[in-house]
């Protein structure tokens, strides 16, 4: 087992969790942090992968980025990047006063994070 990419795998399924619980509030939701937490999930599964590859990856947010990294051992994930994409915003867009996501964007967000979840879980043999 490899331990640094299941504690990767342990905070994602956190931020997975709480995006998932903020989509469906109904007091006082906030979109804001659904969007940021399925931004975050994605980018931890992508590490845990580069980690259980030992794939070294630089510190960053940009989902294209640690995508492009995995696409040496897994090319078709190359049908994630619009994902990819949509996520990448969202790490630092709705972070700061100026500009709040609505339920439509958490919708796409989470929508966006449960699929590339399920993917890249499956390259997992431990997740």
């Amino acid at each position: 087992m490899n331990v640094p990419a299941v504690e990767w795998i342990a905070k994602a399924e956190g931020d997975s969790a709480s995006a998932s619980r903020e989509l469906r509030a109904r007091i006082r939701p906030n979109y804001d942090a659904a969007c940021f937490h399925a931004q975050q999930c994605v980018e931890k599964y992508l590490k845990a992968i580069l980690v259980h590859q030992s794939i070294r990856f630089p510190k960053v947010h940009d989902l294209e980025v640690l995508l492009d990294l995995c696409l040496g051992a897994c090319p078709l994930w190359e049908a994630m990047r619009d994902d990819m994409q949509l996520l990448t915003q969202y790490a630092v867009q709705f972070r700061y006063p100026g500009e709040s996501a609505d339920k439509d964007d958490a919708r796409k967000a989470v929508a966006a994070m449960k699929r590339s979840r399920e993917v890249i879980r499956s390259a997992l043999p431990f997740a």
